[in-house]
């Protein structure tokens, strides 16, 4: 990923120990009180994603709540419910991964964190309870005291919250999968409502299928930051360098030319795929 094909620049080293140390961090302080309102911030977007994927199709929100006891409720009508339903837990899993991947840039980490404010004070409009209302002020003002400190006083700063965010969130989205939807069978739960629109699919089967999509796009997200850091990207656009380097690259054919394949030494010729 560094110039030259070896791992790594200093960008993904100071990624990957950071990465790593947010993942302790989590591990270590998950059932803490400390936690607590980044487990809250969590809960609104799984929220949040239900209202955008209602949005989306059509339908109109009636309000969105967040509860001290880290449940939740999206209030909708109308939309396609086959994509609002499995919108919460995957919609807040890709959100965590997004910000992983916009964590490597200054410009891109501020998109993140303004776009995670924007939400915080839009789904205010939207009936929202007490608690939300405080969590939501609180974790906007908390946001952009740190985009005015990246900005004004020092920088990097800004980069670190937003893979904060990435980190714990997308952890909390696929431990809240498993803890919830995979280990037992709720009545009301997503799965349980995701069943009963396709019958064929039990509840656990359900969260077994989303765990591994919010797996794969924690990993996918990782992979993509570090692609973007890397030298060869450098004077790159982001489409430039992710069809040539991204993980999807992989997957582009022209690149697997069957003829340049040598039989004798096992290996592609011309620099390889």
């Amino acid at each position: 990923m560094a110039e030259g094909g070896g791992c790594c620049n200093d960008s993904q080293v100071a990624f990957l120990v950071l990465f790593a140390v947010y993942m302790v961090l989590v591990w270590y302080t998950w059932q803490m009180p400390i936690t607590k309102p980044l487990r809250l911030v969590a809960v609104f977007l799984h929220e949040f994603s239900h209202a955008v994927a209602c949005w989306l199709t059509c339908g109109e929100v009636d309000g969105i709540e967040v509860h001290n006891n880290e449940g939740g409720v999206t209030r909708y009508r109308g939309g396609c419910r086959v994509l609002i339903i499995p919108a919460g837990y995957l919609g807040c899993s890709f959100l965590g991964a997004c910000f992983t991947v916009l964590s490597g840039g200054r410009w891109t980490s501020l998109g993140a964190a303004l776009s995670l404010v924007a939400a915080l004070l839009i789904s205010l409009c939207y009936s929202p309870n007490r608690a939300m209302v405080f969590l939501n002020l609180a974790f906007a003002a908390f946001t952009l005291a740190f985009v005015a400190v990246e900005w004004y006083v020092f920088s990097p700063v800004l980069t670190y919250l937003v893979l904060l965010y990435g980190v714990f969130i997308g952890t909390y989205s696929i431990y809240d999968i498993y803890a919830d939807l995979c280990r037992r069978t709720v009545a009301g739960s997503d799965a349980h409502a995701c069943h009963q629109e396709c019958p064929c699919c039990l509840p656990r089967c359900v969260g077994a299928q989303w765990a591994l999509c919010a797996l794969v796009m924690q990993l996918l997200a990782v992979w993509t930051a570090l692609v973007l850091m890397g030298d060869e990207c450098r004077d790159q656009s982001w489409g430039g360098c992710l069809s040539e380097h991204g993980p999807f690259a992989l997957f582009a054919f022209d690149r697997w030319d069957l003829d340049r394949w040598d039989l004798d030494t096992g290996q592609w010729t011309g620099g390889g795929p």
